[in-house]
């Protein structure tokens, strides 16, 4: 069979396992192994006891269950109530006023979680109520805090990008230190989009509150201490030398321990559900990952990888046409898979390609975490607007609509990081590790 076919045979396979319920994880290992059976010499059973095994016993893996950990004890804890009692002061003199807590919020959060789904569950468990109760346009409310919410990807520890780097054997700690600045950009547009929609609806933005005096905003602050200490802690380690990924994760689960008991919210229950919880999702992310290094080494054995990027390079594509056509790739895929899922199962073969147009993979884990940022808030598999829906209680498609104007941004923040790579590289060529 030519490679057309061979592809169309394990396409059609894994949609339809996929489509039978079947776990995603079981799926790719039962198409890797079917693959390896039918299309390749090499005995099935033994190649996915070893992978397999490989796989689960990584030690730069162990930074992902221990940054979900830390996520899990910090969803349990007063810390978004905290956040918006420091963060509000602050914001009223800005066009949208306390709009930007959703921002600012999820940007904070961010550098502690690592998960969107995360971000956007904790700060809208503190911004929904308190901006509907201050008379807010819900739209707006909703739909920056779905676009705010994608940032727990990009801004460090990132969940995503450890999956990346272990997919692409790329330094974790680098890319850490790579998504710095563009999250930063992308919370800059973000914030921007909401100052100019407020200075064209001026009536729809609520009076500012009773004006406070410089010591008494820092007094306010005084909450947000607890996150900007764990903050600086977990990335503060990893960008210093001092700490690898896995052990500033580590330093994470710590701090959050002692946040959580300095506020009264550590109990034997929370600890408990914070573990289980924890305990649950990581063992999907494996599962899921350890289907995909089987995938990734049948595909390896049939060749498909190495035959796909001698296609694309035949097609005569430049970098920027690539980009787009990948962009658009991982946008239509994220309408059915969730982040983790896209970046595991297509690295094996998206990687020979990207290596040979010459794109830097610190720079190319960057793009895959903004589009797979897109792909949260895209129906129907958009994570973080089905958050947003057991929320609110709104319908899936307005929340769609309204996070609209936040995937444009995304757009915008692509295109800005091709034409101006310096924001994904400038920061790991200047800093050592």
């Amino acid at each position: 069979m030519n490679d057309i076919a061979v592809a169309g045979v394990l396409i059609l396979t894994l949609f339809f396992i996929l489509g039978s319920g079947v776990w995603i994880g079981l799926t790719l290992s039962g198409v890797a192994w079917i693959a390896m059976e039918l299309f390749s010499s090499r005995s099935a059973g033994d190649a996915m006891a070893v992978t397999i095994w490989g796989s689960a016993s990584s030690w730069t893996l162990t930074a992902l269950p221990l940054f979900v950990w830390m996520g899990e004890i910090l969803f349990r804890t007063r810390l978004s109530q905290d956040m918006f009692k420091g963060l509000a002061p602050w914001m009223q003199a800005l066009p949208g006023r306390l709009l930007h807590t959703n921002v600012v919020g999820c940007a904070i959060f961010a550098a502690v979680s690592g998960s969107s789904a995360a971000t956007c569950a904790t700060i809208g468990k503190m911004t929904l109520p308190e901006l509907k109760k201050r008379g807010y346009p819900e739209d707006m409310v909703i739909g920056t805090l779905a676009g705010a919410g994608t940032l727990g990807l990009l801004i460090p520890p990132s969940i995503i990008m450890i999956v990346y780097g272990v997919s692409a054997d790329v330094s974790i700690a680098k890319l850490f230190i790579a998504g710095v600045l563009p999250g930063i950009l992308l919370a800059l547009l973000f914030s921007g989009y909401i100052a100019v929609w407020a200075l064209r609806h001026p009536d729809k933005i609520p009076p500012a509150d009773a004006k406070m005096s410089f010591m008494q905003k820092l007094d306010a602050s005084r909450s947000l201490i607890p996150v900007t200490l764990l903050i600086v802690s977990v990335l503060g380690s990893i960008y210093a030398g001092i700490a690898t990924a896995t052990e500033a994760a580590a330093v994470g689960v710590m701090g959050a321990l002692i946040i959580s008991a300095a506020q009264g919210s550590l109990s034997w229950h929370s600890f408990k559900e914070a573990l289980l919880g924890a305990t649950r999702l990581y063992c999907m992310m494996a599962l899921i990952l350890a289907g995909a290094a089987f995938l990734t080494l049948s595909m390896g054995y049939i060749g498909l990888p190495r035959h796909l990027a001698e296609w694309i390079g035949s097609l005569g594509l430049s970098k920027f046409q690539l980009i787009v056509m990948l962009a658009a790739f991982y946008i239509v895929l994220g309408c059915f898979l969730d982040g983790i899922s896209m970046v595991v199962l297509t690295m094996g073969v998206i990687m020979p390609t990207v290596t040979a147009a010459g794109i830097d993979p610190i720079w190319f884990g960057i793009f895959i975490v903004l589009v797979v940022e897109m792909a949260q808030i895209t129906p129907p598999v958009g994570f973080n607007l089905f958050v947003l829906q057991g929320m609110t209680g709104r319908d899936l498609l307005y929340i769609a609509r309204v996070t609209l104007p936040m995937f444009i941004l995304m757009i915008a923040a692509v295109l800005l990081i091709y034409f101006v790579p310096g924001i994904v590289t400038w920061l790991p060529q200047h800093m050592s590790m």
